[in-house]
């Protein structure tokens, strides 16, 4: 797999060499605080002639996400009226694959709307091997992620659902992807006529399931990451960590069960995630249903 720095894909090199289109696509849920100047950055790369489209789709936010969107320059969808006879939207990766029918680039970018000190090298970074080298289809960013706590920060120790559920689990099944810095990174590129072709995980899973299906779709040489440097996001506690590890895990295991790996029957099929509380438990939900790839459903229409 090949990897990248973002300096080596600067605004006046995408601008001049690439001869595709591309959208730019934030799923957002309440994220007034980050989103105007995530926009900003998007926009200005639009104006430089580095992407063609800012798109922003929204889970109904209540704290002004998508008027903030769209006063700096987005388009914005509200998730909701994307393919509506679907049903009701179940997730972050439900979003991400209704998205695709409102964007009209040769390669989408998706990016995670709650990065503080977002700069545009984040999304130039992971189009540029799209755009610019040959033979590349999906990209993943990749950095280091300081963890912040009780006002302290520590260079690392961010991304713990990374570090002690996808990472094992990786290199357990899936080797070849082992040398992956972020697989469970929001900043990806890819070729639009790939994710046509892939099925979306609903929920957290998304990323993982994404990056698996897209390797056995193109293989290992047309994955390339890229160092983004530094990202800084809100940090979610351990008892939000659980389901969102536990949806990692389940993303996992289904393809393993569709590769003939895992034996199906061994599997409860209950989206319910167990935490123990007080004398009893509390049921989450963990949304494992796939949406199935556009280009499928498009067929059938």
């Amino acid at each position: 797999m090949r990897t990248f720095h973002h300096a080596e894909f600067g605004v006046e090199r995408l601008a001049r060499e690439r001869e595709l289109t591309v959208s730019a696509c934030l799923p957002t849920r309440e994220e007034a605080a980050t989103i105007g100047g995530i926009v900003d950055a998007l926009v200005e790369l639009r104006d430089r002639g580095v992407i063609d489209q800012v798109v922003v789709i929204d889970a109904a936010s209540a704290d002004g996400t998508a008027a903030i969107a769209a006063e700096h320059g987005a388009e914005v969808f509200d998730e909701n009226t994307l393919l509506p006879g679907i049903g009701r939207v179940l997730g972050k990766g439900d979003a991400m694959w209704r998205a695709l029918t409102v964007l009209h680039g040769d390669v989408v970018c998706y990016l995670d709307a709650d990065s503080e000190d977002f700069g545009p090298h984040f999304a130039s970074g992971v189009l540029g091997p799209i755009l610019c080298e040959p033979g590349v289809e999906y990209v993943k960013g990749f950095y280091r992620r300081p963890f912040k706590s009780g006002g302290v920060a520590v260079p690392d120790g961010g991304g713990r659902v990374t570090e002690l559920t996808a990472r094992p689990l990786l290199n357990l099944f899936y080797p070849e992807l082992a040398q992956l810095r972020q697989p469970l990174a929001g900043e990806i590129a890819a070729r639009r006529t790939l994710l046509e072709r892939l099925p979306f995980a609903s929920g957290y899973g998304v990323e993982i399931a994404q990056l698996i299906d897209a390797y056995r779709a193109v293989g290992v040489h047309a994955l390339a990451q890229v160092d983004l440097d530094v990202r800084q996001n809100r940090h979610q506690s351990l008892a939000a960590l659980g389901p969102m590890a536990y949806a990692v895990l389940r993303a996992v295991v289904e393809r393993l069960v569709r590769e003939g790996r895992f034996d199906p029957s061994a599997l409860s099929g209950d989206e319910r995630f167990l935490v123990p509380l007080g004398g009893g438990v509390e049921e989450r939900i963990v949304e494992a249903v796939e949406r199935p790839p556009l280009q499928s459903l498009r067929a059938a229409v």
